[in-house]
C-alpha cells in the first residue's frame, strides 16, 4: 500500500472512499468479537484442570509442616506455598506473604492502608497530607489508575519507553517534591508495550533519593514468566534496593492469575522483612487467614519453579500464534502506510498500535461499530486522556484463531480509515 502521508487530496479521497466500502460490507458481517482485555483463551484455562484433582474427599489437607489447611492459621500463608513463590519471585520465604486469589486486590489494599494507617517508617498516614501524588509510567495499566484515581491520589505521567520509564524525570520528581509518595512498576512485559526494564533502569530506581521517606515503588511483575517469543530477565529489584540502602522502599506483587486460573489463583507480596513484619501486624485486623487450600493446591500441582515454567511453555505455545497473526496483520496491512506503529512484544499479553495522533478514539469507535470490542482509547493513561489520543492496547489471548484474523481485518481498515480522514480534515 502506498504511504497515506505521501498522497495527494485526490488520492486521499479516493482511499477514503475505497475504504468506507470495504467499512460498509464489514458491517453486514455480524461480528461480535472481543479484544479489550488480556483474559486466557479457553485452551490456557485448560491447562490447569488437572490441579483441581490434586485435592479430593480423600486427599491429606495438611501440609509438610503437618498444618491442616482447611482450618484458620497462618496469615503469611502456609509454609510451602511462601518458600515456592518466594523462590520465584527471587527473595527468601520471611519476604514472602502469600494472599487471596488477586494480586490487583492486594495492591489496592496496599494502597488503601498507607492512605488510612501509613507505611513502615512514614511520619503519618497519606491522607493527612494535603495533598498526594503517584507517578505513573504512561502507556500504562488502567487498573493502576483506577486505584490512584478511587483513593483521590493524584497522578503524574512518566514517559515509558521499551527499556523502562524516563528516569531523569522520575529522579527530579521524587527529589523535590514529598507529596510524591510512589510509583507504579510493570517491570517485565511492560503493559501494555511488552518491553522490559534495562539493568540500567531498575539501578535507578533502587537508587532513588525521594523526599518522602515514606515512598514506596509498587512493582507489579505481574509477567514474571509470561514469555511469549523469549524470556528476557529482569534485575531483581528487592536485592537492588539493599544494595542501594533502599530495602525498606519496595513492595513487589505476583500472581498466578495468568499462568492457572484468573480470580481462583493464588496471589503473593514481597518485600524486606521489616516491611513483611509491619505488614502482617496491619492484616491482622482484616484477616484471619488465606485460602490455604488453594495453596496447597498449587504447590502440590507445580511442585516447584520449574514445574511452573513448564507451565508457562504450554502458554507461550497456545499465545505465540494469536500474537503471530496480529503482527502479521499490521505488517501486512498497515506496514508502511504511514498509519501508525507498533513494537513486536517479547512476551506479556498485548501488542501496543501507536495510531496517527488523534485517532484512537475514532479508530475503537468504527471498530464497535463493527461488532469488534476493544480497550477504550485512553485507558492506557491516567484519568483515561491520552494527551496524543494515540496508543490502542491490543489483546490477542481471548479470541479464537479464526475470530481474530477477523479482528484484525476490521481493525486494520478501521485504522487506515481513521487516518486518513484525520489527514483530509487538515488544512
Amino acid at each position: 500500500m502506498k504511504n497515506l502521508l505521501s498522497m495527494s487530496r485526490s488520492e486521499l479521497a479516493a482511499e477514503k472512499e475505497e475504504l468506507e466500502k470495504k467499512f460498509s460490507e464489514l458491517k453486514g458481517r455480524g461480528l461480535s468479537l472481543n479484544m479489550a482485555r488480556g483474559k486466557p483463551g479457553a485452551g490456557q484455562l485448560e491447562l490447569s484442570l488437572p490441579m483441581l484433582d490434586t485435592l479430593n474427599s480423600k486427599s491429606d489437607c495438611h501440609d509438610a509442616s503437618g498444618l491442616d489447611c482447611r482450618n484458620y492459621g497462618e496469615l503469611r500463608g502456609i509454609p510451602e506455598a511462601r518458600k515456592l513463590f518466594a523462590e520465584y519471585m527471587g527473595v527468601t520465604p520471611e519476604e514472602t506473604i502469600v494472599v487471596g486469589s488477586a494480586s490487583l486486590t492486594f495492591m489496592y489494599d496496599c494502597m488503601a492502608r498507607a492512605m488510612l494507617l501509613g507505611v513502615l517508617g512514614g511520619k503519618k498516614p497519606w491522607c493527612k497530607y494535603d495533598k498526594v501524588k503517584f507517578l505513573c509510567p504512561v502507556p500504562g495499566y488502567d487498573r493502576h489508575f483506577t486505584i490512584c484515581e478511587t483513593l483521590g491520589i493524584e497522578m503524574l505521567n512518566i514517559p515509558l519507553t521499551e527499556w523502562g520509564p524516563d528516569m531523569d524525570l522520575v529522579e527530579k520528581l521524587v527529589a523535590e517534591d514529598e507529596t510524591v509518595k510512589g510509583i507504579w512498576c510493570v517491570p517485565k512485559y511492560t503493559n501494555p508495550l511488552g518491553g522490559s526494564y534495562s539493568d540500567e533502569a531498575v539501578r535507578r530506581l533502587a537508587a532513588l533519593k525521594p523526599a518522602a521517606k515514606d515512598f514506596r515503588i509498587f512493582w507489579d511483575n505481574a509477567y514474571a514468566a509470561h514469555y511469549v517469543y523469549k524470556d528476557t530477565p529482569v534485575l531483581n529489584i528487592l536485592e537492588e534496593c539493599k544494595k542501594a540502602g533502599n530495602a525498606d522502599m519496595v513492595y513487589m506483587f505476583g500472581s498466578t492469575s495468568k499462568i492457572t486460573f484468573p480470580g481462583a489463583g493464588v496471589a503473593f507480596f514481597a518485600a524486606s522483612k521489616a516491611n513483611v513484619d509491619f505488614t502482617t501486624k496491619q492484616l491482622d485486623a482484616q484477616a484471619i487467614s488465606w485460602d490455604k487450600l488453594n495453596m496447597l493446591r498449587h504447590v502440590r500441582y507445580f511442585k516447584n519453579v520449574d514445574g511452573i515454567k513448564a507451565q508457562m511453555d504450554k502458554h507461550a505455545a497456545i499465545l505465540r500464534p494469536k500474537f503471530d497473526a496480529v503482527l502479521e496483520a499490521l505488517e501486512s496491512e498497515l506496514g508502511g502506510a504511514g498509519a501508525g506503529s507498533w513494537v513486536k512484544p517479547k512476551g506479556g499479553y498485548f501488542v501496543t498500535y501507536m495510531a496517527m495522533p488523534g485517532c484512537a478514539k475514532r479508530i475503537v469507535q468504527l471498530c464497535k461499530e463493527v461488532g469488534v470490542v476493544l480497550t477504550d482509547a485512553g485507558a492506557t493513561h491516567p484519568y483515561h486522556k491520552d494527551p496524543e489520543d494515540s496508543c490502542i492496547r491490543l489483546a490477542p489471548s481471548f479470541p479464537a484463531p479464526a475470530e481474530l484474523a477477523q479482528a484484525m481485518e476490521v481493525f486494520c481498515i478501521a485504522a487506515k480509515l481513521a487516518a486518513t480522514e484525520r489527514l483530509l480534515a487538515q488544512e
